[in-house]
């Protein structure tokens, strides 16, 4: 019998079209094939290499490379101050001291001892100040004024300032300025206090919390204001100059040269500095300090100035400028044989230690500013003058050359050259009739160079700059110092060249005058007015006595140097300095005979510079000399003198010249004359200047 609604296999459950298939209870899963268990020993292979290998790299960062990185960390709170090293003397060719050390005593604050909010104020007007100068001209705003310290610290300030000579906002100033640029370094309050006041110090120091005494070395001038332009100066490291070549592994604080003899030989003066570790804290806090290495000592440079000569050419040159006419000048002493300075100096001048420790602005404004006459300024280089007739010699030469002249040519010379309108006349109105060039160059004779330029402005080749040229004119000499000028000799592509940079110039300013040219073409009167050294032409002392120098030794264009060896304290010679080799230049052997002739003249008889010359022994030491008188608008005349002294065993040419001095006999020649008495041992041989040019 059937139930109903049964079914004849019982209660067996059969799927339906609407159900899954799946049944629950049962592993529906489908058989795991070779295949896939691959793959998944695959992958798990790698996540397990993966892991192995990033619990190997921590394994070893943790442990084997914990204590490096654990140093690493520790330097990352280190930071390195400078400890400045002795720097090397600067001596003269005999040994003579010009630039030493001597040991001075500077007091300084430990910053840990100053207040953390007056820190963080230092550091905050720093960023400020940063910000400023980042600005462009024009929009930088007032200055952030210096923050005032606590009252308690002020009152520490104005204890210490009372002992010191200072105010107590001056050594708020300082201790804001250093705590911004090195917050880590100690300050320095005063730098070469007196022994008093550092016994003072030493004998009270907990009244004086934080305070420091140490010593430093600081340069040393013996022969004082002696050679103050060529010495040069020095100072700590700028931020950009860290970047030049010549600075590479130079640390910040360094005192380097900036200036002369102490920038041109740096590397060999400086030495290495020695390194103080300052350990500080996440907050830029100092915690500790040590010597990590000690300073070494710079090397001597032994020089080739003469101290005598150097001293007795400014002796003369002070003398002639303050008794007399001038208002500054300058002279330079070469060897014609090599090149080496003997002397060279410039006026007004100063004390270099003045500089040797710092100055506040207001001093440093009053002693080398413009109106103390820049006595930083090295015109014996940096100075571009007019020559005056010291020119003639050149422009002889180019007629020579040229074939324009001989040196017994007659030339009528009437006083007065006619060009058109316009008329060049001899100084003073003289009249020297017919006379060749010996005798042009004794007497001076203008007219008989301006018509050597007239006759030369046709020539290809534009003689008379191509010789200036190859003489050491219109470029650099290549002297050992930094900031030598390089002159202008002008030509026409130097007057083109004039005229389109004022053109561009009245173009971007739209102006109708830059004041650069006045965009005429080069005429006939440049070249006369060039012939004698007048016109735009620009020489400095040192060009003048490189080219006299060639025209004396038969054409060789010396190098001028200073630097010649290298040296220890002891006078051990370690490396001698290589001077790039001379250049030279082909003259006439009879040319050259003629115009040392004409020079030779101008020193004796009725030559323009006889009169300073009428006690010196000629026969012994002959003299090739020459007198100038440069218009120099809107100043008063230029004075010029260049002498060469062809003695066998010291051989020396000297150019000098006076600013507003009047003629070349009047002022230039008598220094030159003093010069040449102290270096052939013949004093009291310079008569007083008697005026003929």
């Amino acid at each position: 019998m059937r139930s109903h609604g049964g079914s004849p296999h019982g209660d067996v459950l059969r799927p339906t079209k609407r159900s899954s298939g799946v049944v629950p209870g049962l592993d529906n899963r489908p058989p795991l094939t070779p295949q896939l268990a691959l793959r998944v020993a695959i992958l798990g292979g790698v996540a397990f290499a993966l892991f192995a290998i990033v619990f190997l790299r921590l394994w070893y960062l943790q442990v084997l490379s914990g204590d490096d990185y654990r140093r690493a960390a520790l330097d990352n709170r280190v930071r390195k101050v400078a400890v400045p090293a002795p720097r090397g003397w600067i001596v003269d060719r005999n040994g003579r001291q010009l630039v030493t050390n001597r040991v001075a005593t500077v007091v300084q604050l430990d910053p840990r001892r100053i207040p953390a909010e007056h820190r963080d104020a230092a550091l905050e007007w720093g960023r400020a100040m940063g910000q400023r100068d980042a600005l462009p001209d024009g929009h930088k705003g007032e200055p952030t004024p210096i923050p005032k310290p606590p009252a308690s610290l002020e009152r520490r300030f104005a204890a210490l300032g009372s002992v010191l000579g200072m105010s107590a906002a001056s050594i708020n100033e300082r201790v804001v300025q250093q705590i911004a640029t090195t917050p880590y370094a100690n300050i320095r309050v005063r730098v070469d206090v007196p022994r008093t006041m550092r016994n003072f110090l030493l004998e009270r120091r907990a009244s004086f919390p934080g305070v420091t005494v140490q010593q430093v070395y600081l340069r040393r001038y013996p022969a004082g204001t002696t050679a103050a332009q060529l010495v040069g100066t020095i100072g700590e490291i700028a931020p950009d100059d860290l970047k030049a070549e010549r600075y590479r592994g130079v640390v910040q604080g360094t005192v380097v040269g900036k200036e002369g003899i102490e920038w041109a030989y740096d590397s060999y003066l400086r030495g290495d500095p020695g390194v103080q570790s300052i350990t500080i804290d996440a907050a830029g806090r100092p915690k500790s300090q040590r010597l990590a290495r000690e300073p070494r000592p710079g090397d001597q440079l032994r020089t080739s100035l003469d101290a005598g000569l150097q001293q007795a050419g400014q002796r003369a040159l002070a003398r002639s400028i303050q008794g007399g006419p001038g208002s500054a000048g300058a002279f330079v002493a070469l060897d014609p044989r090599n090149g080496q300075v003997l002397a060279m100096g410039s006026y007004p001048t100063f004390k270099p230690s003045v500089l040797s420790k710092p100055i506040s602005q207001q001093r440093y404004d009053a002693i080398f500013g413009p109106r103390a006459g820049s006595p930083r300024f090295n015109r014996a280089i940096s100075g571009g003058y007019p020559t005056g007739s010291t020119f003639k010699p050149i422009t002889a030469l180019a007629g020579l050359d040229k074939g324009l002249i001989t040196p017994d040519s007659p030339v009528y010379d009437p006083g007065v050259l006619k060009v058109g309108t316009q008329e060049f006349r001899n100084a003073r109105g003289a009249v020297n009739g017919t006379i060749s060039l010996r005798r042009a160059l004794q007497v001076s004779s203008d007219v008989f160079f301006y018509i050597l330029g007239r006759d030369a402005n046709g020539l290809p080749g534009q003689a008379i700059q191509s010789w200036a040229r190859k003489l050491g004119l219109g470029h650099t000499t290549g002297v050992d110092l930094p900031s030598e000028f390089g002159g202008t000799i002008p030509d026409r592509a130097w007057r083109a060249r004039l005229k389109k940079l004022e053109e561009a110039c009245e173009r971007k300013r739209k102006t109708s005058s830059c004041g650069i040219s006045d965009k005429r073409p080069w005429s006939l009167g440049d070249n006369i007015n060039l012939a004698v050294g007048q016109g735009d032409v620009q020489a400095t002392p040192l060009q003048m006595a490189v080219a006299y120098a060639a025209i004396g030794n038969g054409g060789k264009v010396v190098r001028p140097h200073l630097g010649v060896v290298v040296e220890d304290y002891g006078g051990r010679v370690l490396q001698s300095i290589k001077v790039p080799a001379a250049r030279h230049v082909k003259i006439d052997e009879g040319d050259r005979q003629a115009v040392l002739d004409g020079l030779r003249l101008a020193t004796i008889g009725d030559g323009t510079s006889a009169g300073v010359f009428s006690d010196w022994k000629h026969d012994a030491f002959p003299i090739y000399g020459k007198t100038g008188t440069a218009e120099r608008k809107p100043h008063g005349d230029q004075s010029w003198y260049v002498a060469y002294v062809a003695h066998k065993s010291k051989p020396i040419v000297i150019a000098t010249t006076v600013e507003e001095g009047g003629f070349g006999a009047e002022a230039a020649a008598p220094i030159t004359c003093r010069m040449l008495a102290q270096w052939f041992d013949q004093k009291s041989r310079c008569a007083a200047a008697v005026v003929t040019e």
